[in-house]
């Protein structure tokens, strides 16, 4: 007891000399909520000291992560003392603290009660985050423990709650109370990169200082205890070319003018070390690849200052003759190249472009090369970047130049056509073998070699045409018909006489002019018709003519009535001139009655050499028409209608005619249906009556057990005698046996009933089919009928019955195993 209270009056004396600054620890539960008199005020002037009675107080208790002691971590005690209790005894520790001053600054809040006194009464119980699990306390003492091994970064705290009971009644003696178990932090876990390896780039020539990338390292343990979290970066491999901050991770570069032709990759080592990176501090490394970016700091150079080409003098125009390149060390971009040639002798006949894949300068031909012209040019050309960097102008222009040389080769070539087209014309029906035209090919080589013509037989086909093998004159080779062909189309070849296969060829058109030889005609058939009371000068046509002659520009056609049609014309033909003309009524009114068609000759001219004309006939019908002109009808039925009969009553007469017939074709339709049903009686006819009969009958010749009467149709009767049979439809019946031996008696008396049926006058009007039970006489059986059997089967023998044969069979088998069971019979 003295020992309690010294130690309580000594936190008191720290408290109130202000050596100890009261802290309120973190997740700690608000006072507020208990007694007033369990509050304890602290402060800087010295207050009247009072002993008071307290109930349950608490606070956060502390636990060690990772602990791998082989006893369980003591983490408090539950404890009942008299003194006060400071509720504010609580700074964080650091590391500096020395092991004293750690262990007071390590108090931790104690459960207790005033009701332990010590006397075993008291029994503690812990519920909550682990309890039982992670966590036990002995329920005597009250001490708490940590069973296991704890993470703080797995789970920092724990929320618990304590309680005092009887250990008799099993009352709590005191309310419930939580408090918190803190797992303090070790350092145990290493920086590490999350997004690491890292990938960077920075341009090159970049001063010292440039901003490359920020690295980052995370440290899992707890940043607000200790130096556990917090990270200090080093370069571990990139010296002297990169740094880093140490704090915020930030790379740098650290020398000057970095050139990327020199080298382009670096890769750099950068070190987290945590503990404020003393020693025994824990670190984690990570990989950085750093990019030299390229920038336009090199100009373009030709490798040598002249370049020698050879062309042949064949080369086509617009072909590669060579190629020449400029080298620029740079990347991209920067290294893209531009070539032209600077103006001077030859120039103009080249020209050069950029290959963008390879960035070589392609010198084209313009012109074509002739060697018996001039052997050889000489040019320059300039090349020059693209894309240029101001920071760089300093250096010098960014370009460079150099000479070429083309030497022109000597080329045997073909036989040179003097033009590239040759166009020629001929009259149809020119003689054969008429000199039409003539084409020329010369040899440009030095040693000038003779020149043979050819007609390509391949383009020319049918051999309209022939040429002279050394004049090169052109020539028809048959009759030709603008008509049929109006313009030929084929090639000649020309070749060297000193070397055959240096052949060149050129393409002839030839146009066949027109003779006029096709007298024009009527364009197209006209279907004219003129009105019955048309007037005298009108226009009831206008034609046109066509000829299949190709007409020249300025063609006039003219037209006029033959001589023969103009004595007494009923019509005449008007000539517009402008190839086409009207035919025009001469009468006042025609009549369809007097002639119907009128054939009217027209003469058509055409003002070619020489002159052509033809005489087409026309043909006018006379239509019927109404007042203002419109046709109305041109058959010739028409004419003997009356003349006030309009379409709409015709029509309407022949649809009554229609009407008429249909109401005729159904009444004959209906009359015809009436007498097939009057062939067919009434509900009562005896064949819609099925009677059935369930009596067995006393035999073939009992004919009591019905009335056959009720099969017959009396009004058959009645009415006539004679059968009116009606011929069955043909049934498909089963295959009948054939007949057995010895039947005549039943044959004989089924043909005499059906002779008694035939003459029969009451018999059904339809054939029936009678079936007959008759049993016949003479059976090798004799008679199967129980009457006259013996009285007792005993005394029958059944082993007769497999001689009658196979029929009796099942018979006989039944008969002789009933006779073999016999129990009466006994050996």
């Amino acid at each position: 007891m003295l020992t309690r209270n010294c130690l309580s009056l000594l936190l008191w004396v720290l408290f109130d000399g202000g050596l100890l600054t009261p802290l309120q620890p973190p997740l700690q539960r608000t006072l507020a909520t208990e007694p007033r008199e369990n509050v304890i005020h602290l402060s800087g002037q010295r207050s009247h000291f009072q002993r008071v009675k307290r109930g349950w107080v608490w606070n956060q208790f502390f636990v060690l992560e990772e602990y791998m002691g082989s006893e369980p971590q003591y983490v408090g005690k539950a404890n009942t003392f008299q003194a006060p209790l400071v509720t504010s005894v609580y700074s964080k520790p650091t590391n500096d603290m020395a092991p004293s001053q750690r262990s007071l600054q390590d108090v931790k809040w104690m459960l207790h009660s005033d009701l332990d006194k010590g006397e075993g009464t008291v029994k503690y119980t812990l519920s909550g985050d682990g309890a039982g699990t992670v966590f036990t306390i002995d329920e005597t003492t009250g001490d708490i423990h940590a069973i296991r091994s704890l993470d703080r970064e797995e789970k920092p705290f724990y929320t618990l709650r304590a309680q005092a009971v009887d250990i008799e009644t099993r009352k709590p003696l005191e309310p419930e109370s939580e408090f918190i178990i803190k797992v303090q932090d070790i350092n145990d876990n290493e920086p590490k990169f999350l997004d690491g390896p890292y990938v960077a780039s920075v341009p090159e020539m970049s001063p010292v200082g440039a901003y490359v990338l920020q690295v980052k390292a995370t440290d899992a343990d707890d940043p607000t205890y200790g130096n556990s979290a917090r990270v200090v970066y080093s370069i571990l491999q990139g010296q002297p070319y990169f740094s880093i901050d140490p704090k915020t991770g930030v790379i740098r570069t650290a020398l000057p003018n970095m050139d990327r032709e020199v080298k382009e990759q670096y890769q750099v080592l950068i070190q987290a070390k945590d503990m404020g990176g003393q020693l025994g501090g824990l670190a984690g490394t990570t990989i950085v690849n750093i990019t030299l970016t390229d920038v336009n700091d090199n100009p373009p150079r030709f490798p040598k200052s002249i370049f020698h080409l050879k062309v042949p003098e064949s080369s086509p125009i617009g072909s590669a003759i060579g190629r020449i390149r400029a080298v620029d060390p740079d990347f991209g971009q920067n290294a893209e190249i531009e070539y032209n040639i600077v103006p001077g002798d030859g120039g103009n006949l080249f020209d050069i472009v950029t290959d963008e894949d390879t960035q070589e300068g392609v010198i084209r031909l313009k012109k074509p090369l002739d060697f018996e012209t001039k052997k050889a040019y000489t040019f320059k050309v300039e090349a020059s970047n693209l894309h240029l960097d101001h920071r760089f102008h300093s250096v010098g222009p960014f370009k460079d130049t150099a000479t070429v040389k083309i030497s022109v080769l000597d080329v045997e070539e073909p036989p040179v056509f003097s033009r590239p087209l040759y166009t020629m014309e001929v009259y149809e029906d020119t003689p054969v073998g008429t000199i039409i035209g003539a084409v020329t090919a010369q040899d440009l080589d030095a040693g000038s070699s003779a020149v043979r013509y050819f007609i390509d037989w391949k383009s020319d086909g049918d051999s309209y045409f022939t040429i002279d093998g050394t004049e090169g004159t052109v020539a028809t080779n048959e009759l030709l018909d603008r008509e049929i062909t109006a313009q030929y189309n084929f090639s000649i070849i020309a070749r060297k006489v000193s070397n055959t296969l240096l052949t060149s060829k050129v393409n002839i058109l030839i146009n066949v002019l027109d003779v006029n030889e096709f007298p024009p005609e009527i364009a197209v058939p006209y279907e004219t018709s003129v009105c019955e009371n048309a007037k005298p000068g009108q226009i009831i046509q206008v034609v046109s003519a066509a000829d299949r002659d190709l007409s020249p520009a300025g063609q006039r056609f003219s037209f006029r009535l033959s001589p023969e049609a103009a004595i007494k014309p009923n019509f005449t033909v008007r000539d517009f001139r402008n190839n086409t003309a009207g035919i025009e009524t001469r009468r006042n009114g025609y009549s369809r009655r007097q002639q119907e068609l009128y054939f009217l000759p027209v003469v058509v001219e055409d003002s070619s050499y020489p002159v052509q004309s033809s005489t087409n006939t026309m043909t006018i019908r006379v239509c019927r028409c109404d007042s203002d002109g419109t046709i109305l009808s041109c058959n010739v039925e028409a004419i003997f209608l009356p003349v006030g009969l309009s379409t709409g009553a015709l029509i309407a007469i022949l649809l009554c005619i229609v009407i008429l017939l249909a109401i005729v074709v159904l009444y004959v339709a209906l009359r015809r249906q009436k007498k097939k049903d009057t062939l067919m009686t009434s509900k009562e006819d005896i064949r819609d009556n099925v009677i059935h009969y369930d009596d067995e009958g006393g035999g073939e010749e009992d004919t009591q057990a019905f009335d056959i009467g009720a099969l017959r149709n009396p009004k058959a009767v009645e009415e006539n005698k004679v059968r009116r049979d009606i011929k069955p439809d043909s049934l498909c019946f089963p295959r009948q046996r054939p007949p057995v031996e010895d039947n005549t008696d039943i044959r004989d008396f089924i043909n005499q009933r059906l002779q008694e049926n035939d003459v029969d006058p009451t018999a059904p009007p339809y054939d029936s089919l009678a079936t007959y039970a008759y049993e016949g006489n003479g059976s090798v059986a004799d008679s199967l009928s129980s009457i006259d059997s013996l009285t007792t089967e005993a005394d029958q023998d059944y082993d007769y019955l497999t001689d009658w044969g196979p029929r009796f069979k099942v018979l006989a088998d039944m008969f002789g195993e009933e006779e073999s069971y016999n129990p009466d019979k006994v050996t």
